[in-house]
């Protein structure tokens, strides 16, 4: 599977959110800099995030974006669906009881095709955007080992 553009900066993004706006909200422009992407692009991804109810839009002065709810219940998956839509890197006619595909019966491949589609979902669904901003203020500091 490969992710566009939109599933790896607006990743970055909402842990540049998350991250810097603990205390007040973070204006584009500052992301912008931070992660060195396009300021309408990431207009973009944050307002795709926005409708999935990620993150929030604070107007005025001292407006930005923050995180909507609680870093610990935010997995990578559902940034990643919120931009990307399915995750699945391969479809297969296969899978369900009620399939179309001829050959499913006879298929062994599809139990390959399920076990990777499986495996990403879990891996993505039990990332933590806390546990993101964790690693990222570890980094900062210097203290970040790689596992």
């Amino acid at each position: 599977m490969k992710l566009s553009t939109k599933g790896r900066y607006g990743l970055r993004a909402m842990v540049d959110v998350a991250v810097a706006g603990e205390e007040a909200p973070v204006p584009i422009q500052a992301i912008a800099k931070r992660q060195d992407l396009s300021e309408k692009y990431l207009e973009q991804l944050l307002g795709m995030l926005k409708k999935a109810g990620l993150v929030k839009s604070i107007r005025g002065n001292q407006g930005g974006y923050q995180i909507e709810g609680d870093t610990a219940k935010i997995s990578v998956g559902d940034i990643l669906r919120a931009l990307e839509g399915d995750l699945l890197p391969v479809e297969c006619a296969g899978f369900g009881e009620e399939s179309s595909c001829k050959t499913a019966k006879f298929c062994a491949t599809k139990y390959v095709w399920k076990k990777i589609n499986e495996s990403l979902e879990d891996t993505v669904n039990h990332i933590t955007l806390k546990e993101l901003v964790e690693q990222t203020k570890s980094m900062q500091a210097g203290t970040w080992k790689e596992e």
